[in-house]
């Protein structure tokens, strides 16, 4: 099932959000992608990380929940595809486009909401032998400015889930679903990774929590003065003394492999 607060606009990722494929180059060189090899990425979004990959010479098929993002990855060339990931281990899917050499996944996990089926589904993508490498929010991951977002709602008087609709899971926890799926191998790490935002908390806001703002039923001609509250909120512990802006997230890397 597709994640409704997960909800995106390319002009607005790309002009707010360009730091993720950026900070995600560290991850493409964990993949080490071979020329040749069959590789799937998982939450490819507008395709930015996905032409890394391909420039090593890799064949690559994106998918992502977004038809937008998805749209925006074909019009830069790369063969990408609408698809649920919690729907990959369903009959056929797996084998669509054949067993993957590897399944690389940068800061998109969290937002599938039904791991199991996820960490299964990979499972079945790949050949016997192939790797599972990503990154995605841990365990901790912007509790500033979820706190932030959740107390600027609630004063406003909007109804708020009592749970954020985002995974962030502890190595612990990720490791033992990861190795329960059949997994072995598998390496995690929980990094604290202060990020600047160059357009400020408020950018942030209406570009990653755009549909977290609709599940909160935030009409459209509030939204900007609810990003410019939380940046104000949070201005005495985001905000640096030259003016600039940060998040504060903590990333959980990770690789494995599928037993021959």
């Amino acid at each position: 099932m597709i994640n409704t607060s997960s909800q995106w606009s390319p002009a607005d990722y790309a002009r707010n959000g360009a730091f993720v494929p950026a900070l995600g180059e560290a991850v493409v060189a964990l993949l080490d992608p071979k020329p040749g090899e069959l590789i799937l990425d998982l939450g490819c979004g507008d395709g930015a990380l996905t032409e890394k990959i391909i420039a090593a010479g890799a064949q690559v098929i994106g998918i992502d929940s977004s038809p937008e993002m998805v749209e925006a990855a074909r019009a830069g060339g790369i063969e990408a595809f609408v698809g649920d990931a919690e729907a990959l281990y369903l009959e056929g899917q797996a084998a669509q486009f054949g067993e993957f050499d590897a399944v690389f996944s940068n800061a998109a996990l969290h937002w599938m909401l039904d791991p199991d089926a996820v960490a299964s589904g990979v499972f079945a993508s790949l050949k016997a032998g192939g790797r599972f490498v990503g990154e995605m929010g841990g365990a901790g991951n912007i509790a500033t400015l979820r706190a932030g977002i959740r107390a600027e709602l609630t004063e406003r008087g909007h109804p708020v889930p009592d749970e954020d609709p985002q995974w962030y899971p502890t190595v612990e926890e990720f490791t033992r679903l990861y190795r329960t799926a059949g997994f072995g191998e598998v390496r995690a790490e929980l990094f604290e990774r202060p990020t600047p935002l160059p357009t400020g908390v408020a950018g942030w806001v209406t570009t990653f929590r755009a549909g977290w703002l609709e599940v909160a039923m935030v009409p459209e001609w509030e939204r900007e003065d609810v990003a410019a509250g939380v940046e104000k909120r949070l201005a005495d512990i985001l905000q640096k003394s030259d003016g600039s802006w940060f998040a504060d997230y903590v990333r959980l890397r990770f690789s494995m492999r599928k037993p021959l």
